[in-house]
């Protein structure tokens, strides 16, 4: 019987991530035909069909359910053992894969900064990303270490607390609200506010605090990044709650305003977090050491 290849696997792992042929043919650097061929090579050894197609949509049968676990469990193995091989080598020539929530983008970006100073022949691959997605790769073991806020329960994660991330609301300096010395939650919830896309952990955040008591906030508008809520917020179009440090510049410039809201800031906490069962690398461990001693 022939036996199925690494590249089969690997092939079929981002097919079965992205139920997309020509989206898997992207990220490897192939032709969708190529990616096409890979699969439907497992599907001749295995004798039974790994996806199927209904309308313009692809699923997985349950036989493909089943490559994608074993998969995910080959790929997983292979990259712990190049991390232990790194750790064989040292942290000089290692590779350190970091992804962050868009939120703590500024901050996680000025510590790197300074860890490249240091380690100067570590190569850094940063990812970008909201929380859901950054979740995404912890749990498919694509990253060494992710930066994020609220850390879900349910996965086998070790999460570490490094910061305070208050958030707090904001206005334009003109606003009726921005001169006020103290604004009830009620008060603030009848505004209209600019909210992160869902996944958002900010977003979260803030539909728990005003679901907490018992109120509803008005969404104008969802956008993507804290950037364009900053400057949707100046020109006027709605409120936003944001933290506090994202807005240093805004601030300092007198662009836009802290409300002053009972019960605000709404206190959150920054994590450094990676499977718990991850052996992490010399680069990796020595990433997280800096950052929990430098924050």
């Amino acid at each position: 019987m022939r036996r199925l290849t690494l590249r089969q696997f690997r092939v079929f792992e981002a097919v079965a991530r992205h139920l997309s042929f020509s989206r898997a043919a992207e990220e490897l650097h192939l032709t969708q035909p190529a990616v096409s061929m890979q699969v439907r090579g497992i599907e001749v050894i295995l004798g039974m069909p790994l996806t199927e197609q209904l309308g313009k949509k692809i699923f997985l049968t349950e036989a493909g359910r089943e490559v994608l676990y074993a998969s995910q469990a080959i790929t997983a193995r292979l990259d712990d053992l190049q991390h232990n091989l790194a750790q064989l080598r040292g942290i000089e020539s290692g590779l350190l894969n970091l992804a962050v929530t868009s939120t703590v983008n500024a901050v996680a970006t000025d510590i790197l900064v300074r860890f490249r100073d240091r380690h100067p022949k570590v190569s850094i691959h940063l990812d970008v990303s909201n929380r859901a997605a950054v979740l995404d790769q912890l749990v498919g073991n694509r990253i060494d270490l992710a930066i994020m806020g609220q850390v879900p329960d349910g996965l086998v994660l070790e999460a570490t607390r490094f910061m305070d991330n208050p958030l707090v609301a904001i206005a334009p300096p003109g606003h009726p609200l921005a001169r006020r010395q103290r604004i009830s939650v009620q008060e603030l919830a009848a505004e209209s506010f600019l909210v992160r896309e869902a996944g958002s952990g900010t977003r979260g955040a803030m539909e728990r605090f005003f679901a907490a008591r018992g109120l509803e906030i008005r969404s104008s508008m969802e956008m993507s990044s804290n950037e364009a809520i900053k400057h949707a917020v100046q020109a006027g179009l709605g409120l936003g709650i944001l933290s506090l440090q994202t807005l240093e510049m805004e601030l300092a410039l007198k662009r836009l305003a802290v409300l002053k809201v009972e019960g605000f800031p709404i206190m959150r906490h920054w994590y450094i977090v990676h499977r718990a069962d991850k052996r992490l690398s010399p680069a990796a461990q020595a990433f997280k050491s800096f950052m929990l001693n430098t924050a």
